[in-house]
């Protein structure tokens, strides 16, 4: 994308944002965004009138479509936590009509639909997309002591994401497969800790368990060698009944580390921290025009892995 702008200062010191979709990642980001001295969510676009209600009698200010939004007056920001196959299209309405957008993984059900929402944003435009594994304090502190050579030569990674419970098989099948739902949060971070890029794919799957949610995957196995002859794995999963687990693990010439990011007993705050910092950083991006997060071409790459995991995979039987 083109240098972002900075904006003309609006609403005072706290950024005024509106959030479109107030389902389960929609409203993460309400619970921690309300911790925020410096960004707040003053509107929602939804359209399951129920959940409509609830942010209404939250204090929100509520609307059914983006359309109905815009008609009440631009926001400063938005963020998008839609369906994974709506990203594309709710992005590109709304960087059409002038307004910064943050918008949750993937951005899009494909690199190249991804690609052309980036192209089609224009000059000046700010999108941000939401790896909030960016935003983990213990994660950027691996990364700078990766940077600082701390490990040596860093030769293996091994980055887990397993699920409490497998989503509904509804959500599966517009999610674009384990690759893409959890995935692509494995595969940016590891080009953001290590500062390479993915060159080569391989996996294995393990069909999923309910058939009515194939031919989506219950577990997704990747090996992968990045530019500097680094090997990595990704293990991702859908059934871990004690709770979501997200760790790292890096193995160096002269050193090792294993962090586990989110641990079953320890619950969803240190995923609240990172989003709520990663909605801070937007609003910095606004006013600034300094970018933290994921970019576009970040998107592009995770995506571009994700369909190589995809077309690569063996699918046992």
């Amino acid at each position: 994308m083109a240098a972002v702008t900075p904006p003309v200062a609006g609403r005072g010191s706290v950024t005024e944002v509106a959030l479109v979709g107030a389902g389960r990642m929609g409203s993460m980001h309400l619970r921690a965004i309300a911790g925020s001295a410096s960004i707040r969510v003053t509107d929602v676009v939804e359209p399951y009138p129920p959940r409509r209600e609830q942010c209404a009698a939250a204090g929100l200010r509520t609307h059914a479509t983006i359309e109905d939004l815009l008609a009440n007056g631009t926001p400063d920001g938005v963020i998008v936590c839609a369906p994974t196959d709506q990203h594309a299209s709710v992005v590109r309405h709304l960087l059409a009509s002038g307004v910064p957008v943050l918008c949750e993984k993937p951005a899009g059900l494909s690199s190249r639909e991804v690609a052309e929402t980036g192209r089609g944003a224009g000059p000046g435009a700010v999108l941000q997309v939401a790896y909030w594994r960016r935003f983990v304090p213990a994660l950027v502190a691996l990364r700078d002591r990766i940077a600082a050579g701390e490990f040596g030569k860093v030769l293996h990674l091994v980055c887990a994401q397993w699920d409490g419970a497998p989503p509904p098989p509804a959500f599966r099948a517009g999610s674009g497969g384990i690759f893409v739902d959890m995935g692509v949060h494995e595969f940016d971070e590891l080009r953001w800790l290590t500062g390479c890029e993915i060159e080569g794919v391989l996996a294995v799957t393990t069909p999923a368990v309910d058939p009515a949610a194939r031919p989506d995957a219950d577990v997704g196995q990747v090996l992968l060698s990045l530019t500097d002859s680094t090997t990595a794995v990704v293990s991702l999963g859908r059934h871990h009944p004690v709770g979501d687990l997200v760790s790292v693990e890096v193995f160096g010439t002269v050193g090792h580390q294993r962090l586990v990011v989110l641990d079953p007993a320890g619950g969803e705050e240190p995923m609240l921290d990172a989003l709520r910092r990663q909605a801070e950083s937007f609003a910095e991006l606004l006013a600034t025009g300094v970018r933290a997060g994921a970019g576009i071409d970040d998107a592009v790459a995770a995506m571009r892995t994700a369909e190589s995991a995809a077309n690569s995979a063996h699918h046992p039987h």
